[in-house]
């Protein structure tokens, strides 16, 4: 595991939620940049269709598969990007993410993150995709 340091600097305001402003890792870390990653299952099929909170649990389930096959864990995650279609789900979205994102890290120290609200994603029936970078030594 590389020795990630997250953390928050003086002269920013405090977070809003789960996430920090800055993620530094040691020299001789490798970056992993995974694909935004959306509510496809294994076979191909969109899970949850309409269903926001389904939709958060296949998105980081495929997070977490991509992040393994990579030889890496949550702890590894240096920053993410969401991508969400409905401004209405800005709210649902990071309720979802307080009770995942305990377990996911459970140090508290949250990863940098930017979301974004977006006119829509490769299906009109994706309500929401996240772009994971980590690093691994």
């Amino acid at each position: 595991m590389a020795d990630i340091e997250i953390f928050n600097p003086d002269g920013l305001a405090s977070p809003r939620g789960t996430y920090s402003h800055i993620a530094r890792i040691p020299a001789g870390a490798t970056l992993v940049t995974l694909a935004g990653q959306v509510a496809i299952g294994r076979v191909g099929e969109v899970v949850g269709k309409d269903d926001f909170e389904a939709q958060c649990g296949q998105v980081y389930d495929n997070v977490g598969a991509a992040l393994r096959g990579a030889g890496a864990g949550w702890e590894n995650v240096i920053q993410s990007m969401t991508f969400l279609t409905r401004r209405e789900d800005v709210a649902r979205f990071r309720a979802w993410r307080e009770r995942a994102f305990a377990g996911f890290f459970p140090s508290g120290a949250y990863p940098p993150n930017t979301l974004l609200v977006v006119s829509g994603l490769a299906s009109e029936d994706l309500l929401l995709e996240v772009q994971v970078v980590a690093a691994v030594t």
